[in-house]
């Protein structure tokens, strides 16, 4: 369809071919209205049933919703339609006739559990809300590239198919390779620290990671995008930095670009980018704001990790955007490097939202024999991991990174109530198809 013209590019006095699905039909007895629905917006066919042919008629009227219709006619300029122009049809082509008993109403008019909108995903993004958490979150990912090109990265992309699990043996999805048993990989940590050994030094990767967690919660996925990064010769003062810039530059991208989907978000005089840098307490200062505030039911010590009630005690009292930063070595993992002058505290460091963790980082152990004892004092077999510790070897750097959960990103960023309205086909405990 060559000649197909868009619906916002339509002008009066246009002479013009538009094709998209039936949003709706109003039929006002000599004269009927059918909306038009394309992807870059709505317009109006206006049928007066006495002045033209009765089969056209007939065909534009009596499709179903959601059909994909193509419409030839002269555009004309009239302030009552939606976008102020409409169509007078010469033709319509019925090209793809909807079933009149849809699943959902993709009109938005009558709502639908989410369960009914995963099923059906390809109507349930017809309707402009959820179309914009889409648009936003590929906005996301273009402005997340172009900060770690500012930061001179290199995009690098790792196995999802690997021999061992980045962090052990638990939360694994096992497969069968060629009669080997390999695993879905966890995270690209391993992979992408071997590289900053390379001739690339600072690297990122935008891609899936696979965890076999039992949680089916709100916040938790199965399948879920992982934006990496990793740097050699970085701290983790450094590597915060990096992260505070990246997440500054997926807002500033949002707000730049798309106005009109915040706008059918209704997020429109809401959002904003965060300004200024982002407090970093000590996980000790973290711990003892949350117990001051007396709201959970047992003080928490050194050594505790943060329930996700503590995370949102703390989130209140701090507000959007801040890290914990010098978390105890003991929960922390293996690769992650402890501070020279202190090894019961690691450079380990956590970006927080008031609802929830989105990064987690640190500087990495670049030392061999510091490494292998990590792996030790962890219960883990070195040797199972050889291809990642035979490279400390051969002269590895310092160097630095962290993860950054993308569908948490854009479920904070829009204020989303399910992580699973941030992914296209999520999988989780119960969901595998679609």
């Amino acid at each position: 369809m060559d000649d197909r013209t868009y619906t916002a590019d339509a002008e009066p006095g246009d002479t013009v071919t538009v094709a998209g699905w039936v949003h709706e039909i109003r039929d006002l007895g000599g004269i009927a209205f059918l909306i038009l629905r394309d992807t870059t917006g709505k317009i109006q066919v206006k049928f007066e049933k006495d002045e033209m042919d009765e089969d056209l008629v007939e065909t534009g009227l009596n499709v179903h919703r959601e059909s994909v219709i193509s419409v030839s006619g002269d555009v004309e300029e009239e302030p009552r339609a939606p976008t102020g122009v409409e169509v007078t049809p010469e033709s319509v082509e019925v090209i793809s006739e909807a079933d009149p008993e849809l699943p959902l109403d993709p009109s938005g008019k009558v709502d639908a559990e989410l369960p009914t909108r995963l099923d059906n995903r390809t109507l349930d993004l017809r309707k402009d809300d959820v179309k914009a958490i889409f648009e936003i979150r590929a906005e996301v990912l273009r402005s997340v590239r172009e900060a770690f090109r500012d930061l001179q990265c290199t995009e690098i992309n790792t196995p999802k198919i690997v021999a061992t699990g980045t962090e052990g043996g638990t939360e694994l999805f096992p497969i069968t390779y060629f009669g080997r048993e390999a695993f879905m990989n966890q995270s690209p940590q391993l992979f992408k620290q071997l590289m900053v050994g390379s001739g690339l030094e600072r690297v990122f990767e935008i891609g899936p990671i696979f965890r076999a967690e039992e949680h089916n919660t709100p916040r938790h996925l199965n399948e879920a995008t992982s934006i990496d990064f990793e740097s050699a010769f970085y701290d983790h003062t450094e590597a915060m930095d990096a992260c505070e810039h990246v997440v500054k530059a997926a807002y500033e991208g949002v707000a730049e670009n798309c106005q009109d989907q915040l706008e059918a978000l209704d997020l429109q005089d809401e959002f904003e980018a965060p300004e200024g840098e982002f407090p970093r307490l000590s996980y000790q200062e973290a711990i003892d704001k949350i117990n001051a505030t007396g709201e959970l039911d047992e003080p928490l010590v050194w050594g505790d990790d943060l329930s996700t009630e503590a995370e949102h005690v703390l989130g209140q009292e701090v507000g959007e955007h801040y890290f914990i930063t010098d978390w105890p070595s003991e929960i922390k993992p293996f690769y992650i490097k402890d501070h020279d002058d202190d090894e019961e505290i690691s450079t380990g460091f956590d970006m927080m939202h008031p609802s929830m963790e989105l990064v987690s980082g640190g500087q990495r152990e670049h030392r061999y024999d510091h490494l292998v004892a990590g792996f030790e004092q962890q219960g883990l077999d070195p040797e199972a991991f050889e291809y990642y510790t035979k490279m400390f070897k051969y002269g590895m750097p310092p160097h630095a990174g962290w993860g950054l959960g993308g569908e948490r990103l854009v479920m904070t960023m829009l204020g989303l109530g399910n992580i699973r309205e941030a992914v296209l086909f999520p999988r989780d405990r119960q969901r595998l198809s679609p």
